[in-house]
């Protein structure tokens, strides 16, 4: 055996020796960053929250899609069984009701002091131009009831 084969077998050679030293530093630090990064407590925290927030949109969204149809399909359901009689004194009674609204209207205009029809007047205005929060909370409101309600019928 001679001096080269005995390097191979035997004792590695101090360029081996540096390259092992090298592999086993980028080991070493990927093994640190791993660790580090199952230590960030706060940065799982932010992802589970990110992931918790878009499955609560996602479900509410289905939710909301899901209670526009069933709506739909009851008062198409009721439409369907009123009886055209019914139906016909039911829109005589709503044009009564929006006639008696209207003449309460008037008489409230005339007797409300004119800065608080101001005032109701920027309110209305406030909500009418702020309609998607409020029709948002809403659909929310309603999917919680519905995924708790049915929970409590599972149970």
């Amino acid at each position: 055996m001679n001096d080269e084969s005995q390097n191979k077998m035997g004792t590695p050679t101090p360029e081996e020796l540096r390259e092992q030293v090298e592999r086993t530093r980028d080991e070493l630090g990927q093994t640190v960053e791993a660790l580090a990064a199952k230590a960030d407590i706060k940065a799982q925290a932010k992802e589970k929250t990110a992931a918790v927030k878009e499955q609560a949109a996602e479900k509410a969204a289905l939710a909301s899609g899901q209670i526009r149809e069933k709506t739909e399909q009851a008062a198409q359901l009721v439409k369907d069984r009123t009886p055209d009689a019914v139906l016909e004194k039911t829109a005589q009674a709503a044009a009564q009701v929006r006639e008696s609204a209207a003449q309460a209207r008037r008489y409230a205009a005339e007797k409300t002091p004119d800065p608080l029809l101001e005032k109701a007047d920027r309110a209305a205005t406030a909500a009418r131009a702020n309609r998607a929060p409020l029709i948002a909370g809403g659909a929310l409101l309603v999917a919680f009831l519905l995924i708790r309600r049915s929970r409590g019928r599972n149970r």
